[in-house]
């Protein structure tokens, strides 16, 4: 008897044991498949029977070039696929009223499936895998928005504090910006427009893309090739007093060549008469006026918004509200954003986006000037006076430098 009752029980753990070993290689199993789903092999994987369509397939365009067509992949707002007449939602209704026997619920589940796999095949190839719509030439769709050409570009100029307003800018969270400098309108414009928006973040509805390279505004061939891309585009300039912006310059050129000659000897052609030379690109950029005919050309002058570098640094928060009625944006940036930096002389963000502390703009920002001799400095607010009252004219506004 008491055998009996031993036996019984070993037989009962071993059920139980076989019971859990089911379970343990049930999960893997699911697990495993989950795995690969999300690492982009799903597709390898055998479909549904039910699903005899392709999820995509290539094809002419009109153009008769290769394109891509996306067949099943129309989703609703859960992320299920919409019953559409090629649809498998549509392909398993129709299996039932015939006869046939379809597995409920799974062709949701696959699609979800699938399109995480493909998610997932995106970040792992850098983005390099697109689908184009055949029937628009601006955005690149998938799951996490579109690459488009910037609605807004800050064009200029160097050294006036177009940095910091990009930083500042980025603070706000319908605005995705490039972080580098593309260069693309004035060095790189032989590469193609789809180069160009390729280098685009990806944006969502209601977001605005931007980019930044401020040597845009004195490049002769800016303002038309811009205009070709799109002539809605908003530009905007910050600027500042062009005599403190020459000698920034000329600070920033110092730092990566020391050996450089003084600014006198690059300012003036002749020291004995004090005539300025314009070819040096420190003096050259300054002459705003200028530089502002080329694009009045193109662009009418309610597409452009004038930033004072002077109060970007004295008055962050208000310049940065100027910005944001500019580009069509809620008023988030304010001064809560803000603290001013006494050693550096600029202003800092108190919590800039993806940071729990403050942080101040590079090294390069704030850097001191070398002393310049106040008889060269005023001879060049003399130069530049008739074109800053040009420039005044130009925009409606007055800047204060003279």
């Amino acid at each position: 008897m008491g055998c009996s009752i031993w036996r019984n029980r070993v037989n009962l753990g071993l059920l139980k044991a076989q019971s859990k070993v089911s379970v343990f290689f049930t999960m893997i199993i699911i697990f495993t498949y989950l795995f690969y789903c999300l690492t982009g092999y799903c597709e390898t994987l055998p479909r549904p029977m039910y699903d005899h369509h392709p999820a995509t397939s290539t094809s002419k365009n009109h153009n008769g070039q290769n394109g891509f067509h996306v067949q099943n992949n129309i989703l609703d707002g859960a992320g299920f696929a919409k019953d559409t007449p090629n649809s498998p939602v549509k392909t398993n209704r129709t299996l039932q009223r015939s006869g046939a026997k379809a597995l409920p619920g799974s062709d949701k589940l696959h699609s979800v499936l699938q399109q995480m796999g493909d998610v997932q095949r995106h970040i792992s190839d850098g983005d390099k895998e697109q689908f184009q719509d055949a029937s628009s030439s601006i955005s690149v769709f998938n799951s996490f928005g579109s690459k488009k050409f910037p609605q807004a570009i800050i064009i200029g100029v160097k050294k006036g504090g177009t940095r910091a307003l990009l930083e500042f800018l980025r603070i706000h969270p319908d605005v995705r910006a490039v972080g580098a400098e593309p260069h693309f309108f004035d060095r790189f414009y032989d590469k193609g427009l789809e180069w160009y928006r390729n280098l685009m973040p990806r944006t969502l509805d209601g977001q605005i893309t931007m980019e930044k390279t401020p040597s845009y505004f004195v490049t002769k061939e800016a303002p038309k090739r811009i205009f070709n891309m799109s002539r809605e585009t908003k530009l905007i300039v910050v600027v500042r007093n062009p005599v403190t912006r020459a000698i920034s310059d000329y600070t920033q050129t110092l730092s990566k060549s020391p050996g450089l000659p003084s600014f006198r000897a690059l300012a003036f052609k002749n020291a004995s008469t004090g005539l300025i030379d314009t070819s040096w690109s420190a003096v050259r950029i300054g002459i705003y006026a200028k530089h502002l005919e080329n694009w009045l050309q193109y662009f009418p002058l309610s597409r452009f918004l004038f930033v004072s570098g002077e109060r970007l640094v004295s008055h962050p928060a208000d310049e940065m509200g100027r910005v944001q009625d500019f580009l069509g944006l809620k008023g988030v940036i304010t001064d809560k954003h803000f603290y001013f930096n006494e050693t550096k002389g600029f202003p800092c963000l108190k919590k800039p986006e993806g940071s729990s502390r403050p942080r101040c703009l590079g090294k390069s920002k704030g850097r001191p000037h070398p002393q310049i001799d106040p008889e060269v400095v005023q001879r060049l607010q003399e130069f530049y006076r008739p074109f800053n009252l040009k420039f005044y004219q130009m925009t409606g506004h007055d800047f204060g430098w003279d």
